[in-house]
């Protein structure tokens, strides 16, 4: 569990697009307006950014114009100077090549450069960038000398995050050509941790989770569960849709407590408490939550103990009423297998956190992952067609984990 992916925002405004069928929509329904629609979780600090451009890659899961691009310095000791952004169409993540004519650079107020302090965000004014679920932006930073607040582990293989570095010195962000950048680097985000826009969906779905969201060893080319969720949400009417941002973070806990990976608290993000308003609660358009997540607290490692249940269940109540109290929608989901034998203390602790997810009435709804995933010969294992190791499905049982979510859990 200690790899993961980030996300972006994005939306577009509903005059700009047909509905998709003749379909009438319903009336009285909320009117169009900014929605998340990808998202980048950031997870530490590593370092100082040398005299290059970063060309950050993310996947929008919405259409969407008025485009608005959130940077982070969330673990920098020190502020960070942005001296310029620019963002545009990327046809192709294998080339950092931009459609002609897509790339505009982007201002903080109407001013090019942004100075953002440790601990702060700050989000562009919207750009004349209009887009459609699936596609690539790029966000080019140029900020020499700034703390690299930066998501790092590798994402399956299917529409990646990822970033070019320019072979520096020097602002090459306006560059469409791409010639200015070296190789693709998957799984590589400097900053650049949301995307937003106006809209015609309706909201945004949010996936807060560990590794098994943020998509780690979900080999066999194939999209994450996330992913899948935001293509079935492509063939709803427009007025029913929404987008999907990605929170997971590989290796991260849902309790508060030690990484029990990572002494230093730079590798896996911090616990889901600590992040959920810059990573959930502050996100536009938030109105669902889905929250996946436990393995790391259940399973511990060399630097934390295995957690109770009780630890788990307290942390996953505690981040229902928040997300309640701020006028959202939760969504539980049980905890995978995770190849502990059948009466261990881990065994019985996930099994008691699933239960308690089933019947508390916590949540607004539940999806019973462990029932899709599980072996019916030993559910103490995630099936071996569906897994790539103990904890983490493969292409195959994202695929299975996304189309198994029953779409009228978000008809409210």
């Amino acid at each position: 569990m200690r790899f993961r992916r980030t996300a972006v925002v994005l939306a577009v405004s509903a005059s700009l697009l047909a509905p998709a069928t003749a379909e009438a929509a319903p009336s009285g329904g909320a009117p169009p307006g900014w929605v998340t629609l990808t998202e980048s979780s950031l997870e530490g600090v590593h370092g100082t950014a040398p005299d290059v451009t970063i060309r950050n890659v993310l996947t929008v899961t919405a259409a969407g114009t008025a485009l608005r691009v959130r940077l982070s310095n969330p673990f920098g000791a020190t502020a960070m100077t942005v001296r310029s952004v620019w963002a545009g169409r990327q046809p192709s993540t294998n080339s950092p090549a931009l459609a002609p004519g897509s790339n505009h650079r982007a201002t903080f107020g109407f001013r090019h450069t942004v100075t953002i302090p440790p601990g702060a965000s700050v989000w562009t004014d919207p750009l004349p960038l209009p887009v459609r679920r699936g596609d690539h932006v790029a966000v080019s930073v140029y900020a020499p000398g700034a703390p690299v607040d930066d998501h790092t582990f590798p994402p399956p293989a299917t529409d990646t995050p990822g970033s070019f570095t320019s072979a520096g010195p020097g602002d090459a962000g306006a560059d469409e050509s791409g010639s200015a950048y070296g190789p693709f680097a998957p799984g590589v985000l400097w900053w650049t941790d949301a995307i937003s826009a106006v809209s015609p969906a309706r909201g945004t779905i949010v996936a807060l989770g560990d590794s098994i969201t943020d998509g780690y060893n979900a080999f066999g080319g194939g999209p994450r569960w996330t992913d899948v969720l935001a293509e079935r949400m492509e063939t709803l009417p427009p007025w029913r849709r929404l987008s999907v941002a990605n929170a997971g973070i590989s290796g991260n806990t849902v309790s508060v407590q030690p990484n029990p990976y990572d002494p230093t608290g730079q590798c896996c993000g911090p616990p889901a408490p600590m992040r959920l308003d810059r990573d959930v609660l502050s996100l536009p358009g938030v109105r669902y939550v889905l929250l996946l997540e436990g393995t790391n607290d259940l399973g511990g490692g060399d630097n934390a103990p295995p957690a109770p249940a009780a630890q788990v269940i307290d942390a996953m109540r505690t981040i229902a009423g928040r997300v309640h109290a701020a006028g959202h929608r939760i969504v539980g989901a049980t905890i995978l297998p995770m190849c502990n034998a059948a009466g261990s203390a881990k065994e019985q602790a996930r099994l008691a956190v699933d239960a308690w997810i089933r019947t508390s009435g916590t949540f607004d709804a539940v999806l019973d992952f462990d029932a899709v995933l599980r072996d019916p010969a030993d559910p103490t294992v995630i099936r071996a067609d569906w897994r790539t190791d103990c904890y983490h499905p493969n292409a195959a049982g994202d695929r299975i984990l996304g189309d198994s979510i029953d779409l009228k859990v978000f008809a409210r």
